[in-house]
C-alpha cells in the first residue's frame, strides 16, 4: 500500500482513517473559516487527521441558475487562507485547464472531479503539477476501471495517488454504493477515499437541483469505515437546508462529533494489530 504524506500525517498503508470534509462550495470567507476552524478543533480532540475541503467554482451543477461559489482566484485565496491562518491541508476539486498552475500552488491535494475522470490530458496534466491528486471515481465506472485512471496518474511521473469512490449510477436519478468496489480498488496499491455524502445524491432528482438522503449517510459511512478504508469524505455546513450547493446530501456540523468517535471505533477494530 503506498503510502502518502499530507501535513503532518500520512494517509495508507492501514493507518487510521483520515477525514475529508467542508462545505460543497465557497460560499463566504467567515462561514468557511468558521467550518474550518470548529472541524479543526473537533479532529484535534478526536484526534483523527484532517484536510479542509470545499470547492471555489461548481462547474457541473444541474441548472445554469445554480451557484457555482467565488471564481479561482477569489476562492483560492481563501483557501490559502484558511491553510496559513489554521495550518491545516486543504483540498479543491480544479475543473478546467487553466486554473491548474495556480491550484497546485495552494492546495495539498488537487481533486479530478468524477465526471472528469476518463478525461486523460486532463488527469496528466494534473498529476504533473499536483504533490498529491485525488481522482473522484465516476458514477459511470466499475472499480477494475479504477487501474487505468491510476497508470495515467503514474505515467505523468505522480505516484501520489487518492481514489474517491462515491456510488455509481442505478437507473435515473440515484446511486448505489456497493462496499465490494473499496477492497478491489484499495488492492491496486493505493489509498482509497469514501464520500458518504455525495454517495447519497440523487443527481438531478429535484429538477434544477440534486436531492439527497442525508439520514443515510451515517449508514454507508460505518460499511466503508468496517471495510478498511482510508479516510471518509463528508460535505458539511451549519444550516444544510439553507447550504447554496448539495444542502440535502450535507450533514449538520453538530452531527460530526457523535459519527466520527463511532467510525473511530469501528477503524480501530478493524485495524487492530494481528497477534
Amino acid at each position: 500500500m503506498k503510502k502518502i504524506r499530507i501535513g503532518d500525517f500520512v494517509v495508507g498503508y492501514n493507518k487510521k482513517f483520515i477525514l475529508i470534509a467542508g462545505p460543497c462550495v465557497l460560499e463566504d470567507e467567515k462561514a468557511a473559516m468558521d467550518t474550518a476552524m470548529y472541524l479543526q478543533k473537533l479532529t484535534a480532540k478526536l484526534k483523527i487527521p484532517f484536510i479542509f475541503k470545499a470547492s471555489y467554482d461548481k462547474a457541473n451543477r444541474t441548472s445554469i441558475k445554480s451557484y457555482r461559489g467565488p471564481g479561482a482566484k477569489k476562492g483560492l485565496a481563501i483557501l490559502k487562507k484558511i491553510k496559513e491562518e489554521l495550518n491545516i491541508p486543504v483540498l479543491s476539486d480544479v475543473h478546467r485547464f487553466e486554473e491548474i498552475d495556480a491550484a497546485a500552488k495552494i492546495l495539498d491535494v488537487v481533486q479530478v472531479p468524477a465526471f472528469l475522470c476518463r478525461q486523460t490530458d486532463f488527469i496528466t496534466e494534473i498529476a504533473k503539477k499536483a504533490r498529491v491528486i485525488n481522482v473522484k471515481k465516476g458514477q459511470f465506472l466499475a472499480p477494475w476501471d479504477v487501474a487505468n485512471i491510476i497508470e495515467k496518474a503514474k505515467t505523468a511521473g505522480n505516484n501520489n495517488i487518492m481514489i474517491t469512490e462515491r456510488g455509481t449510477s442505478f437507473g435515473y436519478n440515484n446511486l448505489v454504493f456497493d462496499v465490494r468496489s473499496l477492497p478491489i480498488i484499495r488492492n491496486m496499491g493505493y489509498p482509497v477515499i469514501f464520500d458518504a455524502t455525495h454517495a447519497v445524491q440523487l443527481p438531478g432528482g429535484e429538477g434544477t437541483s440534486s436531492g439527497g438522503q442525508r439520514d443515510m449517510v451515517k449508514y454507508l459511512a460505518r460499511a466503508a469505515v468496517a471495510a478498511g478504508v482510508d479516510g471518509v469524505f463528508f460535505e458539511v455546513h451549519r444550516d444544510p437546508e439553507k447550504a447554496l450547493c448539495d444542502g440535502a446530501n450535507s450533514l449538520y456540523l453538530n452531527e460530526m462529533e457523535e459519527l466520527l468517535t463511532m467510525l473511530k471505533q469501528i477503524d480501530s477494530l478493524v485495524k487492530k494489530p494481528s497477534r
